[in-house]
């Protein structure tokens, strides 16, 4: 039985963290937790200790929470490993809540850590690395500071009696060095949140609702901490009061990153019951368009994009049947592969979130699956009227170029020697002035030379018009009008000149439709327009004849109408009976 399968390109595996290690880490962080609310509420010099020690439970188990829960989900990401670390550095920052000297001297060692430590999250987000050298330029200054520059202040006093690794007393020093240490990690953190927007404005398309919410909360979070920070070195905000509320309020949005990311996967977890709207869509049998949106719609990714796989072309094409290079899309996007036992049938480009939720993915591609390979057949036959209309658009830029060649010939070939020739009957004849026979032949011969060379000239005109090459379309037209068998009253607004391709086609369906007014239509008049507008030129041919043409008779105007084609365009004739013809083409132009 047939199947259609879903898979994505395989670039590695990484191990499964086992049940043991996974729950280690949620008992260490409860003990954590746990040890933190007991350092605070005993605390002799933390004011509110409630308050604090919500707030710090908060941001160490929002973190170590969601960070096992990304890692048990894709343990090939460092991202949930890194979550767990922040909040074990959050765990470790709030050890100055103790009244002992070691764990307050090791709480102060890693008090500025934790903004740096979210500062890795935001900028590694999604994969858990940091692609780019700026990005590794502004940790690895970040740990620096909050870290190694924090320790050398330490050993200046300023902290308190419990700092063991105060050396001298030179709280004035430490204290400028601290406030240095705040504004670079504010610095740190607003070119996160400008790296933020830029990352968004690069990938050029809108994210899932549930990224684009965590990657708002990144930024917010990230401005809070600038701000707290900048406000105790600047003194923004005045009074003990409202700086304290300044900063438990930054605890909770930085607390609430982790939160939004689980909710993000619980909310996936529901969307599975889309795939059931799915399958009640695809039974309308959607047009590629509409399937695109349908999937779009069921893994909530407005950014997807469908190809397909075309086995005569040996490429990926798009809904409009144009070959599409999946390699460069998926440098920002991932992949899913669908095929039908084995046989390529089409790939999923999608946001890379989508990965976090394989079971979403693939029970939305399987139901899809009758319906992508219906839209894949459509999608190649588009390819394959590509491919004619390209091959056609060839033919006649070859035909073109051959029919100047044969005019340019007959032109600097058997025009100019007839006209040398006669030419040398003049001054033959010239020279046979007694002899009357004898120059009355000549005179005959040259009468036959010259309409020789009015049929050649006729031929090579109808060949290739040369003068719309050297003089436009609008000269060519007027000589047209001039030499019609009826009166012909023209209009030109080409804004200067056309592709060259365009006036010939245009100059040949006023040409064949002239032609065929003077042999059937028994009008009286014409009128021939020619305008250009909304990125088109409009040929419109108007006679007041005895209409009832017959379009299909003959090749000439049949022949004309393929040129036209071939240039995306289109012929439309109208001709009631008695009521004169109407003959429209109407030609894309880009502006």
């Amino acid at each position: 039985m047939d199947t259609i399968a879903a898979r994505r390109p395989t670039a590695g595996v990484a191990r499964t963290p086992s049940a043991a290690v996974l729950c280690g880490v949620v008992v260490a962080g409860l003990a954590g937790a746990a040890c933190t609310i007991l350092l605070t509420l005993t605390s002799d010099h933390i004011p509110e200790p409630g308050v604090h020690a919500g707030l710090a439970v908060w941001g160490i188990l929002g973190f170590v929470l969601a960070g096992v829960v990304a890692w048990w989900r894709r343990p090939e990401s460092r991202f949930g490993i890194l979550m767990v670390l922040a909040g074990t550095a959050w765990f470790l920052a709030t050890l100055t809540s103790a009244n002992l000297a070691i764990p307050y001297t090791l709480g102060l060692m890693f008090d500025l850590v934790p903004a740096v430590v979210f500062l890795h999250v935001v900028l590694a987000f999604p994969n858990g690395r940091l692609e780019r050298p700026l990005e590794r330029a502004l940790v690895a200054v970040g740990y620096a500071t909050a870290f190694g520059v924090h320790l050398i202040g330490m050993t200046f006093g300023g902290f308190g009696p419990d700092n063991l690794f105060e050396v001298v007393a030179r709280t004035g020093a430490s204290h400028r060095l601290e406030q240095a240490e705040l504004v670079i990690i504010s610095a740190l953190c607003l070119t996160g949140v400008v790296l933020l927007a830029f990352r968004r404005r690069e990938a050029g398309r809108p994210l899932r609702r549930s990224l684009a919410l965590l990657v708002d909360s990144f930024a917010l979070a990230l401005v809070m901490i600038a701000f707290l920070f900048l406000s105790a070195v600047f003194g923004l905000v005045s009074g003990e009061t409202p700086y304290e509320t300044i900063r438990r309020v930054t605890f909770f949005v930085v607390g609430l990153a982790p939160l939004v990311f689980l909710v993000g996967l619980l909310h996936g977890r529901l969307a599975r019951s889309a795939v059931g709207d799915l399958i009640v869509e695809l039974k309308a049998d959607p047009t590629p368009a509409d399937l695109r949106d349908s999937l779009a719609r069921a893994l909530r990714d407005p950014s997807l994009t469908l190809v397909y796989w075309l086995p005569e072309f040996q490429t990926y094409a798009s809904l409009d049947g144009l070959p599409a290079d999946i390699a460069t899309d998926k440098g920002e996007r991932a992949m899913t592969l669908i095929d039908r036992e084995g046989v390529p049938v089409a790939a999923v480009l999608h946001d890379p979130s989508l990965e976090d939720e394989p079971e979403l993915l693939a029970a939305a591609t399987a139901g899809a699956g009758i319906a992508l390979e219906n839209a894949r057949l459509n999608v190649e036959l588009r390819a394959r009227l590509e491919e004619l209309r390209g091959s056609r658009a060839r033919m006649i830029d070859v035909a073109n170029k051959e029919r100047q060649r044969l005019e340019r010939n007959l032109h600097d070939g058997a025009q100019q020697r007839l006209v040398a020739l006669s030419l040398e009957l003049s001054l033959l004849g010239g020279e046979l002035a007694e002899e009357t026979e004898a120059k009355e032949r000549l005179t005959r011969a040259r009468r036959e030379i010259a309409a020789s060379l009015a049929e050649l000239r006729e031929i090579a005109h109808g060949i290739h018009p040369a003068v719309v090459t050297g003089h436009g379309l609008d000269v060519a037209l007027e000589q047209l009008a001039a030499l019609a068998s009826v009166p012909v009253r023209l209009t030109v607004e080409t804004n200067g000149r056309l592709p060259e391709a365009i006036e010939v086609a245009a100059y040949y369906l006023v040409c064949e439709t002239l032609a065929n007014v003077g042999k059937y239509a028994e009008a009286s008049s014409v009128t021939v327009d020619v305008n250009r507008s909304n990125g088109s030129v409009v040929v419109q041919v108007v006679d007041d004849g005895v209409g009832g043409a017959d379009t299909e008779r003959g090749t000439g105007l049949r022949g004309v109408a393929d040129r036209i084609e071939a240039l995306d365009g289109r012929v439309r004739v109208w001709s009631p009976a008695g009521g004169g013809t109407r003959i429209q083409a109407e030609i894309p132009c880009a502006p």
